[in-house]
């Protein structure tokens, strides 16, 4: 029976969708993971050798790159979320919400590929740490110092910008300005 026949009392049968999406989801499930399989072999031998080969065993080179990529890839994600999560109430902002996130993710692709060097534990990441450890010295703490300070430059513009708007929400809550106060004399 399709999902076009009908059954003898008037009905369409609803099994025969169900058994489609089962599948369907199944098929996209095992897609997946089979995907991830093959990258994780993959992404961090290739990554660690495009990096070795831009720094080629120079620790200037190294702590350079290493800044950049921290810095920048962590930096303009963060304030790219930010963006997104402010303008996600305005007319059209769902859709530009979602391409900024989407433009946060693909610019943070470097930084994840070092931390998935950093962080694995399969054979293909410590062949990636090797290549970094051999042909990229400094990369690895340099990416990782950058990256700490994107967070800390953007939490303080966050703090900055929030402040301002606390303030500008509650005026009358601000200090009494110096030159109203009245100092006692000595004679």
């Amino acid at each position: 029976m399709t999902s076009s026949e009908v059954r003898p009392d008037g009905q369409k049968s609803t099994l025969a969708p169900w058994r489609t999406r089962i599948i369907g989801t199944v098929a996209v499930i095992a897609a997946l993971i089979i995907t991830y399989l093959i990258l994780a072999a993959f992404i961090p031998r290739w990554w660690a050798q495009r990096i070795a080969g831009m720094v080629d065993s120079s620790f200037s080179k190294g702590i350079g790159w290493g800044l950049m990529y921290g810095l920048l890839g962590t930096a303009i994600p963060l304030f790219l979320l930010l963006f997104a999560a402010l303008i996600w109430r305005r007319r059209a902002g769902k859709f530009v919400a979602g391409a900024a996130a989407v433009l946060a993710l693909i610019i943070a692709i470097p930084n994840l590929m070092t931390l998935s060097i950093v962080l694995g534990e399969s054979s293909a990441a410590h062949a990636g740490q090797r290549i970094l450890d051999v042909d990229a010295p400094a990369f690895r703490g340099a990416s990782l110092v950058g990256a700490i300070v994107a967070v800390v430059a953007f939490l303080a513009v966050t703090g900055l910008f929030g402040w301002r708007r606390w303030q500008r929400r509650h005026p009358g809550r601000q200090a009494a300005p110096a030159a109203t106060r009245q100092t006692p004399t000595v004679t």
